[in-house]
């Protein structure tokens, strides 16, 4: 009968070490998450009225992960933070751009675009660079690991209304920097600058993730095209493909429209029409859409996702498909904002509420948790002993262990005597 009970208590000892085991096993994670709260802006209309507006969310970090310690789990860990969350833009749906700090190695920075991020900013000292300057013209993907800070700050005092003019006339992509908060004191912004992007700025207003599609088009595409006679008039048939062989080079690029330039001569353009019907004339355009832009004597372009057939009536059937054009709608410039460690959507963005023109790219990272609770101590403790005198007492059982041998010698006295 002793051997029974011996046996019964063996294996609930047996489980219950099992139990408070697994309670250690369980609780860093626990304890690691309690290291952030997730900005829950990212899932409300807010967030949708930003990809509305044309603005992108990127990552900027995770609390808690270090990017010189791990780069692979910060990216990992961000990108699934945003993609549970919100679209990163409405040309695309998974994030491609983030934050890295400028101590990251190239094999670093490789293991960061394994997860998906193609752009990483900026100033992240690597030798190759991407619109450090305005010649400075990305020639392969890992220039896009170092991309340039051209135009300064958005932020007061800091920031210079005539460093953005300087740099947009110059040409290139223009990368302002600017953080909304520091702790609880909100950082203004330059009014003046933000004035000159919105009403005056001759510029393609975009982010980082569109400016790196439409750059990594131009890598790889495939043209359908053909004109035909329609009465007394011709129909100019184009298309930019999807192809296997594009999207197995760029698998992360997002669908962003490519403007084409056309040569139509002397030809009256009579209608241009795709698969949503009559397009839009976007010669004033400066955020990211579909469209035409056409003045007179001067090229036809059209602006069109991949896939996108459209249709051009003219008076004649003279043409030339001259080049996709450096930025999107023959643009000479574009201006990108990214608003560094963005914690609290709302907080960041609410002052430009009314502000349609500006575009941004949000590096997002969650913000740290408040506090952690003061029990979790004394939780670790009671569990780690419950462990050490739960192995004591089953060794006891099997006869082994200090407290059997304690017993054992006190049997040992009380025989002698």
């Amino acid at each position: 009968m002793s051997e029974y009970y011996s046996s019964i208590f063996t294996r609930t000892s047996t489980v219950f070490v099992v139990f408070l085991l697994s309670s250690i096993i369980i609780s860093p994670s626990v304890m690691a998450q309690s290291d952030w709260q997730e900005d829950g802006w990212l899932t409300t209309s807010l967030a949708q009225e930003r990809l509305d507006n044309g603005d992108e969310f990127g990552c900027y970090g995770m609390q808690g992960l270090s990017w010189k310690a791990d780069p692979g789990a910060v990216a990992t860990e961000c990108r699934q933070y945003i993609e549970q969350r919100v679209s990163a833009n409405r040309w695309g749906e998974s994030p491609i751009s983030t934050f890295t700090p400028d101590s990251l190695s190239q094999y670093q920075h490789q293991i960061i675009s394994e997860n998906g991020f193609m752009v990483h900013g900026d100033n992240t000292n690597l030798q190759g660079t991407a619109w450090h300057s305005s010649n400075d013209t990305p020639i392969d993907m890992l220039d896009w690991y170092n991309l340039g800070r051209r135009g300064g700050s958005l932020e007061q005092i800091i920031g210079s209304k005539q460093q953005v003019e300087d740099a947009v006339d110059e040409g290139g992509l223009v990368n302002l920097y600017w953080i909304g908060r520091v702790n609880d004191a909100t950082i203004r912004h330059d009014k003046d600058i933000e004035q000159y992007i919105s009403e005056q700025a001759d510029a393609w207003l975009t982010t980082w993730g569109q400016t790196w599609s439409y750059w990594s088009a131009s890598k790889c595409y495939q043209l359908d095209h053909s004109i035909n006679q329609v009465g007394q008039n011709y129909v100019l048939s184009f298309e930019s493909l999807i192809t296997e062989q594009c999207t197995s080079i760029n698998p992360g690029r997002w669908n962003v429209p490519l403007t084409w330039a056309f040569d139509v001569n002397d030809s009256q353009i009579l209608s241009i029409i795709d698969s949503n019907g009559e397009m839009e004339n976007i010669s004033e355009m400066r955020h990211t859409k579909e469209g035409y832009s056409h003045y007179d004597n001067q090229y036809l372009h059209i602006s069109i996702v991949n896939g996108n057939r459209v249709n051009i009536t003219l008076t004649g059937n003279d043409y030339d498909i001259i080049e996709m054009t450096e930025f999107w709608n023959n643009h000479s410039a574009a201006i990108t904002i990214a608003a560094h460690e963005t914690t609290d959507l709302f907080k960041w963005s609410k002052r430009f509420v009314d502000q349609e023109n500006l575009v941004f790219t949000w590096l997002v990272i969650p913000r740290p948790a408040e506090s952690k609770s003061p029990w979790i101590p004394y939780v670790a403790f009671t569990v780690g002993a419950g462990v050490i005198i739960t192995m004591l007492l089953v060794l006891k059982n099997e006869g082994i262990g200090p407290l059997a041998r304690s017993e054992n010698h006190l049997d040992t006295i009380s025989e002698a005597e």
